[in-house]
């Protein structure tokens, strides 16, 4: 996998730089365990590298749902479609069984932390509904947050469950304090003001992948927040589908070459481009980033700081994991 690091001015001082990656891989598609080796061996790149940090996109393990839209997913009762979510179910990411664990175990050994894009078969809402979670893994080697993405977009939600508010939490990182959000939610104003609020200023934002998305919502984000935002996008060809998978060759008929094209990009607080979006390969993209610049955005906009006004606008935000049922015994 090519590596590229974006030329930067260097840091003045130490405590004010963080080096991170984006890590622009496909999938094994809807296959959990070697998804996960692959992203095992991306994160062991972006460690050889000297990165703090290491990020990957939405959904990534084991994929993002690509034949939905290519098969008549809204087909009701349909078996073609019963049979796909069945698999994906079966694929499904379980962090109370310890699928995570050789992956908290690497970022522990190298002292990286970790932003992984998973489809998490959750065991307390049952174990088969899927959700889009975002988690990260601190350099400690432990699960520090699962959000669960809020609303899933348009075809999405015919194989995802909403999610709550239990993972919009910040983390510290070196200098800096991270947070993220799974692709659309990133256009919801009031999600990005919870973390705003929290004291956020490196943003990732995970993306299955497609230059559609990268190319001015980050940059938004970033002159809005005052922020670095990490973009960072999965990639998926026609060729990426194996070639026993159920339905194979309609899928492909309908995929054209690509059916998610990257486009992982980092932003700026002032929002220029550090790294501008790359497409159409498998790549790891490195950044030494400022905390330095934040301070110097945040001089005239501030938006949970000195221009806001909690007197007249506040928000409420429920994080408390949402459940069917509570017992008690």
């Amino acid at each position: 996998m090519r590596v590229i690091t974006a030329k930067t001015d260097p840091v003045r001082a130490s405590d004010d730089a963080l080096k991170v990656a984006l890590a622009q891989i496909a999938p094994v598609w809807l296959d959990r365990t070697a998804s996960l080796k692959k992203v095992c061996a991306a994160v062991a790149s972006a460690a050889d590298a000297g990165c703090d940090l290491v990020t990957f996109g939405e959904a990534l393990v084991p994929g993002y749902p690509f034949w939905v839209e290519r098969t008549e997913g809204a087909k009701f009762n349909d078996d073609r479609q019963k049979e796909f979510y069945a698999l994906y179910l079966d694929q499904g990411v379980v962090i109370e069984r310890g699928d995570l664990k050789p992956l908290c175990d690497l970022a522990k050994a190298r002292t990286i932390a970790i932003y992984l894009g998973i489809m998490e078969r959750a065991p307390d809402r049952g174990g088969h509904t899927l959700y889009a979670s975002l988690v990260y893994i601190s350099k400690e080697g432990q699960v520090g947050s699962v959000h669960r993405k809020l609303q899933p977009t348009y075809d999405e939600r015919l194989v995802w469950g909403p999610g709550d508010g239990h993972g919009l939490r910040v983390h510290s990182l070196g200098a800096f304090t991270v947070g993220g959000l799974n692709c659309w939610e990133n256009w919801l104003p009031l999600a990005r003001a919870s973390f705003y609020a929290q004291g956020e200023d490196l943003h990732v934002t995970a993306w299955p992948g497609g230059l559609h998305n990268t190319e001015d919502l980050p940059r938004f984000i970033a002159k809005e927040g005052r922020s670095y935002v990490i973009a960072v996008s999965g990639l998926m060809r026609a060729t990426d589908i194996p070639a026993d998978f159920p339905h194979a060759e309609t899928i492909r008929a309908n995929a054209g070459d690509f059916m998610a094209n990257g486009g992982s990009a980092i932003a700026a607080p002032d929002g220029s481009w550090v790294i501008e979006p790359v497409l159409g390969e498998e790549v790891l993209l490195v950044a030494e980033i400022d905390h330095q610049q934040v301070r110097r955005e945040r001089q005239n906009l501030d938006v949970a700081g000195h221009y806001s006004r909690p007197d007249v606008t506040e928000l409420l935000v429920n994080r408390q994991r949402q459940a069917t049922v509570q017992f008690k015994d």
